[in-house]
């Protein structure tokens, strides 16, 4: 803690908690505290260094664990209206058999009521930003800002036509208009996101690689989430469909790659060179049995992954702590190897690396001064938390998204002792209720 903190006000000050900064150290405070003023941490260290200091506000951990908000790199967040709508399906069968009918009745309603509540379900488990692909994106991106939570969002495009906005040249003006009004806002980032090599036609990938370049934003994409995408694209390309991107001139250090399951030697070695993003969501793929991942030799290779949910209609829920423990369990039994994604590099693909992977690194992911205050408390003193050697192996293997009880965002409390403070709970569950009737009523 630099001392001139000592000297000033502090507005809220998070105390008396286990500490995990995620910073490049690893630093740990094991009674520790975060001092907050306006949107920013101004400083962390050892609660007692704080004793002296004038706090307009203390939230007490009561001896849990204090640490940065968890970053879901990949959702479609608006599938809350389908949770268990088409369950145990093949992925294309999903798809073009229940998932887009079911998507072609959307509207900018159902998109925002949608999106409400899996900003209430995120809330209450601990994330604070979350990465959104989707339909009706400003529906997103407000029901983002209305729960004041950070949010990358951007609107889905494809080579044929949008519910939302037709024809595909009226799908980068839409991204454009994402782009100017939200522009400098303090919680959403806008990103261009065609939706997958398979979707988009070789010159679609190519506008909108350009258009990301022009505004410096990510652009996020699916990348080969199966085996028979891969074929698909070897048969028509000759490449897969890393290969394909990279032949495009699509890969870049901004580009966010979700899934990668199918990836060869040469596909890993493009995704290191080009230094891409891979957003890793092993309960989707397991559902869809599209296969698992190749992440312990992504990491080997120093290939920034982030952890996702991807959507309800195929998790079914937006638990990170679920999908940190299913994460690291999949790729031991995978390989065979009770040391591979170890704890602390499980938390830190939700974190740091999470928030790397969203171009969002230097804003959130970890305590540090200066960065936002993304900052959640877990209580530590239940049946399944106790006794407590190791915070980290806690976090991933023992703790649950209802451990959670306090969130803040940007410097403001959005939750506090497991109580909402943005949104209307009931009610958001009661919109998405009449939503699910209605489209229940089409198949």
């Amino acid at each position: 803690m630099t001392m001139s903190i000592l000297n000033n006000e502090i507005d809220i000050l998070v105390s008396n908690g286990v500490v995990l900064t995620m910073d490049s150290g690893n630093t740990q405070f094991k009674n520790g505290a975060v001092a907050i003023n306006g949107e920013n941490i101004v400083a962390v260290g050892s609660a007692d260094e704080f004793l002296s200091c004038k706090t307009r506000r203390v939230i007490d951990a009561h001896g849990g664990i204090i640490m940065p908000g968890l970053v879901n790199t990949h959702t479609h967040a608006s599938m809350t209206c389908f949770r268990g709508l088409a369950d145990d399906l093949p992925l294309m069968t999903w798809l073009n058999e229940y998932i887009f009918p079911a998507e072609s009745k959307l509207d900018y309603r159902k998109v925002y009521c949608g999106a409400l509540l899996a900003c209430a379900e995120m809330i209450l488990s601990g994330t604070t930003c979350f990465c959104d692909m989707y339909l009706f994106e400003d529906a997103v991106a407000c029901a983002a800002k209305d729960s004041e939570m950070r949010a990358v969002v951007g609107e889905v495009l494809y080579d044929f036509p949008s519910p939302n906005y037709g024809p595909l040249e009226k799908g980068f003006e839409y991204t454009k208009m994402l782009i100017d009004k939200w522009k400098n806002d303090s919680l959403i980032t806008i990103a261009v996101e065609p939706h997958s090599p398979y979707l988009c036609a070789p010159e679609l990938l190519k506008k909108a690689s350009l258009l990301a370049e022009k505004h410096n934003l990510p652009i996020v994409i699916h990348v080969s989430e199966t085996k028979s995408e891969v074929l698909r694209s070897q048969d028509q390309h000759g490449l897969t469909p890393v290969g394909h991107l990279a032949n495009s001139g699509i890969l870049s250090s901004n580009l966010l790659a979700c899934h990668c399951v199918i990836l060869t030697d040469e596909d890993i070695s493009l995704l290191r060179h080009f230094d891409v993003k891979v957003s890793h969501n092993p309960e989707s793929n397991m559902k869809l049995a599209s296969g698992i991942a190749p992440i312990p030799e992504l990491l080997r290779e120093g290939i920034c992954v982030g952890l996702g949910t991807d959507g309800c209609a195929s998790n079914n829920n937006l638990d990170i702590f679920l999908e940190m423990d299913m994460a690291a369990k999949l790729h031991k039994v995978n390989t065979s190897n009770p040391t591979v994604m170890g704890a602390n590099t499980v938390l830190k693909m939700c974190t740091i690396e999470g928030a790397r992977a969203l171009g969002l690194g230097n804003i959130t992911g970890s305590i540090e001064p200066g960065k936002k205050a993304d900052v959640i408390v877990l209580n530590t003193h239940k049946p399944h938390l106790t006794p407590m050697y190791n915070p980290d192996s806690h976090l991933v293997y023992s703790a649950k998204g209802s451990d959670v009880t306090t969130s803040i965002i940007n410097g403001k409390p959005v939750m506090e002792n497991g109580r909402l403070l943005t949104i209307d709970v009931k009610k958001a569950m009661e919109d998405v209720n009449r939503i699910a009737k209605e489209l229940q009523s089409t198949f």
